[in-house]
C-alpha cells in the first residue's frame, strides 16, 4: 500500500466522523476566466465534492491580476472548510518570488489541500517563423534578433522563465513578449503577429494538428500522449530543461486538519474516477491527486527550483 493510499484509508475513516463538521454550501475561488484550465478543473472537481459529500458547491470566477485577487480572497475568508481554491503554479510558486509587496504569503496564509493535476508546457512557431525543428528553430533566432522574441500567456508565470531557461542553456537572447492570458497569445500566434511562443500545451494541440502551428519541444520527462510526435526538450539535449507545471486546491490557514483531510479524500475520488480522469486527459492534464502534506512538499520544491532563475532574471511583476 503506497502512502498515498494508506492516507486516503485514513481520511476516509475520518469521513464518516466529521460528516456534520460542515454545513452550507462550499464555494471553490478560480482567480481566472471561465473556460481555462483553472476553471475546467473547478468544474470537474465540483462535481465530485458534491457527489461524495452531499453538500451544494459553486465556483466563484474572480479574474484579476493573474490570480492574485482570488488568492487574497482565500486568506480572508472564514477557515471552515467552506471556502477554497483552485490555482495554478503561478500563483502559489512564482507570484510569491516576482511580487515585491504581495498581500499573501502561501506557506502563512494557505491551507494545502490536494494536486489535481500537472501540465506540460511547449514551444511552438506560427506561420512567420518557418522553422520545423528546435535547432531550426535556434539557428534562425541566432542569426535575426527580430525574431527571437517568444508570447507567453502572462509575465511572471512558469512559460515566462520556462524561456528564460532556454535562453540561458542555448546562450540567444531571447525576450518574452506577455499577454493578458492565453487565448490572446494563441490569436497572435496563429496571425504571424509573435512569431513563436511558450505556453500550457492543451493551448496548442490543436493548432498543432491542424498545422497552423508546429510544436517544436515540450517540458514533461517523458513524450505527452497529446504530443507523441513531438520531443522533450530533454531529448534534444536540453538536459536541465524538464518540469511540469501543475493545479491545486488549496483553502485558507487554521482550517481543520479532519475537514482538510475530508475535502482532500473527496478530491481523490472525484480525480479517481474514470470519468473525470478521462475529461482531463483530453483536455492536455495529467489526473494526479495527493495527501495536502505532498502538496505542501511540491509548492517547497518547485519554489526552491524557481527562486534561483526568477532571481538571475532580474524581473519583477510590481515595478
Amino acid at each position: 500500500m503506497t502512502a498515498l493510499q494508506r492516507w486516503l484509508a485514513l481520511a476516509f475513516a475520518t469521513l464518516a466522523l466529521t460528516a456534520d463538521a460542515q454545513d452550507g454550501p462550499i464555494r471553490i475561488l478560480v482567480g481566472f476566466p471561465p473556460g481555462g484550465e483553472s476553471d475546467l478543473v473547478a468544474r470537474l472537481l465540483a462535481d465530485g465534492i458534491r457527489s461524495s459529500l452531499g453538500v451544494p458547491v459553486i465556483v466563484d470566477n474572480r479574474p484579476g491580476a493573474s490570480g492574485v485577487l482570488a488568492a487574497e480572497l482565500l486568506k480572508h475568508a472564514a477557515p471552515d472548510g467552506r471556502t477554497l481554491m483552485v490555482a495554478p503554479i503561478a500563483v502559489t510558486v512564482f507570484a510569491p518570488l516576482t511580487h515585491a509587496r504581495l498581500r499573501y504569503d502561501p506557506p502563512k496564509d494557505f491551507a494545502p489541500v490536494s494536486l489535481a493535476a500537472n501540465f506540460q508546457m511547449a514551444l511552438a512557431v506560427g506561420p512567420g517563423l518557418p522553422a520545423t525543428t528546435l535547432r531550426e528553430y535556434m539557428d534562425r533566432v541566432r542569426v535575426d534578433p527580430a525574431k527571437a522574441v517568444y508570447g507567453v500567456p502572462l509575465a511572471g508565470g512558469p512559460t515566462h522563465f520556462f524561456g528564460v531557461m532556454l535562453a540561458r542553456a542555448s546562450g540567444i537572447d531571447l525576450t518574452a513578449v506577455p499577454y493578458k492570458g492565453s487565448a490572446a497569445f494563441v490569436n497572435d500566434l496563429l496571425a504571424g503577429q509573435v512569431p513563436a511562443g511558450i505556453t500550457v500545451l492543451s493551448q496548442l494541440i490543436k493548432h498543432h494538428q491542424t498545422g497552423k502551428v508546429r510544436l517544436l519541444a515540450t517540458s514533461g520527462s517523458q513524450r505527452s500522449p497529446l504530443a507523441p510526435d513531438v520531443p522533450t526538450f530533454r531529448e534534444l539535449g536540453y538536459t536541465n530543461m524538464e518540469g511540469t507545471g501543475w493545479q491545486a486546491v488549496h483553502s485558507p490557514s487554521g482550517t481543520p486538519r479532519a475537514t482538510i483531510d475530508r475535502l482532500a479524500a473527496a478530491i481523490a475520488t472525484t480525480i479517481n474516477s474514470r470519468e473525470i480522469r478521462a475529461q482531463l486527459i483530453a483536455s492536455g492534464l495529467e489526473p494526479v491527486g495527493s495527501t495536502p502534506d505532498e502538496l505542501a512538499r511540491r509548492i517547497a520544491e518547485d519554489t526552491a527550483r524557481w527562486a534561483p532563475i526568477v532571481k538571475a532574471s532580474g524581473f519583477r511583476a510590481d515595478q
